[in-house]
């Protein structure tokens, strides 16, 4: 009798311990799994719960931002690239289910997505709300460069970068500002003293590192693995864009400097150039981005935008470099077209080509780059003797700016640019110029042959 007990008893704790180890399993399943937001239910075709883990991460702070009236849209270049292969399939079924969880449960640490900040005002709310699902959040704030150039509010902060953290996935969520040349920036990621280093992998994260800046994207709306999401309506363009979003902002603070030394012309005469400048460079941007023909601010006009973030007014032209790989035909022809007539050609494309247009008591320059091996080179031609010259640039790459309230290149390498063609003296105002002895980086070329100059040396 007493061995039938023992027996009884032991199974009874066995069945209790079993009915107990159930319990915390649902109890973890259904409330902290919840709570934490690593839910672990399969999701279509996901290989793991780590996969289901950030689809469940990404739904519930789609749900967060969607409570709150906030219009995100996804610009996660993982995602993205992924998307775009099935674009056209994910373009015709916007409403359909997903067969599987293809793209947000593909690896990766974080998701990413945009705002813009003028759509949006009320965080407090919406921290409390992510708090209330279990949401850990980060706000990464700096001055507004958009201010930098008054003085009385170039300290005022923004925010730029959140951060909402659940379970073992991240939320990257980038703000994107208007500029004034009708384009959007968003800032760096620099982290304060006091913010939590581990809080995720920064080095990761693919928006950051730089400002970046870009056109206005049209954006569509998808659904992606049964997620309602909006993305860039061509999400090839936007990843191409991105490789080449690099921003410089104007150096307001050395401006200012420099025009405490040298006290900037407020002449009629210097505010009318500038302005027939500014149009002039607003023109010939509108022309050659039709074109599809990239350019940069070069000589005289990348140095006042280097030195004193405005056009030098005893500069007299506008200048603007672009590479020879990029040259097209249609140049000459889409100028006069915009009412800007062809004054000289110089050189030809194999070598040293140089075009001047004359606007509004304004001339524009247009010098074509030469890339070698080890540097970079635009030539020029002395029309009354033939003589040609070479100038040398150390190579750059290029950068996005804001100028005259324009997006325009500049050399990312912008300090060894100016040297190179103004010497270490560049801080200096010159006004009186030569362009075959001045530049620091000129040197003589050779001579055009006689029989060439009815071809490389046009005049109108």
């Amino acid at each position: 009798m007493q061995k039938i007990n023992r027996n009884v008893v032991l199974a009874l704790l066995s069945l209790t311990s079993l009915v107990f180890l159930l319990f915390q399993l649902c109890y973890y399943k259904f409330y902290l799994s919840q709570k934490n937001g690593a839910a672990f239910s399969k999701v279509r075709g996901s290989q793991s719960g780590q996969d289901s883990t950030r689809w469940h991460v990404v739904r519930k702070f789609l749900g967060l931002i969607s409570s709150h009236n906030i219009p995100v849209y996804l610009i996660d270049p993982l995602i993205l690239g992924l998307v775009d292969k099935d674009i056209e399939q994910i373009r015709s079924s916007p409403d359909g289910p997903s067969p599987e969880c293809k793209y947000f449960c593909a690896p990766r640490d974080f998701t990413t997505f945009a705002l813009l900040d003028k759509t949006w005002k009320h965080e407090v709310g919406l921290f409390r709300t992510a708090e209330k699902m279990g949401f850990q959040w980060l706000k990464i704030i700096n001055k507004d460069p958009r201010l930098d150039g008054m003085d009385d509010l170039s300290g005022m902060e923004i925010p730029l970068h959140y951060i909402f953290k659940l379970a073992s996935h991240a939320i990257h969520l980038v703000v994107f500002y208007e500029r004034s040349g009708n384009f959007l920036w968003h800032g760096p990621l620099r982290l304060k003293q006091h913010m939590d280093r581990k809080f995720v992998p920064f080095r990761k994260l693919h928006f950051g590192r730089y400002p970046g800046a870009y056109e206005k994207p049209e954006l569509l709306l998808v659904s992606i693995d049964d997620l309602k999401v909006q993305i860039p309506k061509s999400p090839s363009s936007f990843l191409e864009e991105m490789s080449h979003s690099r921003f410089l902002e104007c150096r307001y603070r050395e401006a200012r400097a420099f025009f405490q030394l040298y006290p900037d012309d407020a002449s009629l005469d210097a505010v009318e150039f500038r302005k027939k400048a500014k149009s002039l460079l607003h023109l010939a941007a509108l022309t050659l981005n039709n074109l599809g023909v990239k350019f940069w601010l070069s000589s005289g006009t990348c140095l006042g935008w280097y030195r004193q973030c405005n056009i030098i007014p005893h500069s007299k032209d506008v200048d603007l470099g672009i590479f020879i790989r990029d040259y097209k035909a249609d140049i000459i022809p889409a100028f006069q077209k915009a009412g800007l007539p062809l004054k000289h050609k110089f050189g030809k494309v194999e070598d040293s080509l140089e075009l001047s247009f004359q606007g509004d008591d304004v001339k524009l320059d247009i010098f074509f780059f030469y890339e070698e091996d080890d540097h970079i080179w635009n030539g020029g031609t002395q029309a009354k003797s033939g003589k040609k010259f070479k100038y040398l640039f150390p190579k750059f790459s290029l950068c996005w700016t804001e100028f005259v309230e324009l997006k325009v290149h500049v050399p990312c390498e912008t300090l060894q640019y100016v040297e190179a063609n103004y010497g270490p003296e560049w801080k200096v105002p010159v006004k009186t110029w030569d362009w075959k002895s001045s530049p620091s980086n000129v040197q003589d070329n050779g001579v055009w042959p006689v029989d060439e100059w009815d071809d490389v040396i046009q005049i109108y």
